[in-house]
């Protein structure tokens, strides 16, 4: 038998090249993901607070535009006053010491003011009167009633002080509030108002109950 080293050789050159190995295909990219299904994977390790862990937090409104009240004119109450009484439309009572202060609209039912008096409902927006004159007073009073009404608020805080720093001790702006809220042209707006507790302010703030929005 002959050695022919070189026809193996020529046998392997004439063997067919395997075919290349086509390259992976990247993956497809991920589709983008949605505001709600980002939301619960993020809020996915958050505890819910139970009922009793939960608190309530009161907004506080600001000052819209002035309410259209009169400037504050003596003579004018007095005939306000006058016409109330002759027309029976004074249907406000009203006890007012030296300290403490409380006006209702007669017929009102007797929990609703002693819860008022005890300072049980929440106050949903409070509004300071210091260093205002009886015109500001007037305009910042119409503003803040109007708007808590609007709001939904039952029960807000007026802050009038107790006139300490006036001259005489007189609380003109408590005395300026209490005819806005009871003969004034806010009164449609009022149930009652009631001296606050002391941790809302004593003598020197009150409670205002608000009717509901019409």
């Amino acid at each position: 038998m002959a050695h022919r080293p070189f026809e193996a050789l020529e046998a392997l050159k004439k063997m067919p090249e395997a075919p290349p190995i086509p390259d992976t295909p990247p993956p497809p990219p991920e589709a983008p993901e949605d505001e709600s299904s980002f939301f619960k994977r993020a809020m996915s390790d958050v505890i819910p607070l139970s009922a009793r862990q939960q608190r309530r937090v009161e907004a506080r409104p600001p000052l819209g535009h002035p309410a259209v009240i009169a400037p504050y004119s003596e003579d004018l109450e007095a005939l306000a006053h006058l016409e109330e009484l002759v027309s029976g439309r004074a249907n406000f009572d009203l006890i007012d010491t030296d300290e403490y202060l409380e006006g209702y609209i007669r017929g009102i039912h007797p929990v609703l003011l002693e819860k008022l008096r005890q300072g049980h409902f929440s106050v949903q927006a409070h509004l300071d009167l210091h260093g205002l004159t009886v015109r500001e007073a007037d305009e910042a009073i119409g503003a803040f009633i109007v708007e808590a009404v609007g709001l939904g608020y039952r029960c807000v805080l007026l802050v009038h002080g107790r006139g300490l720093n006036s001259k005489d001790h007189i609380p003109v702006l408590k005395k300026r509030m209490e005819i806005l809220l009871r003969r004034g042209r806010l009164r449609k707006h009022i149930l009652a108002f009631t001296s606050a507790r002391p941790h809302d302010g004593g003598a020197g703030a009150s409670y205002v109950l608000l009717r509901g929005r019409r």
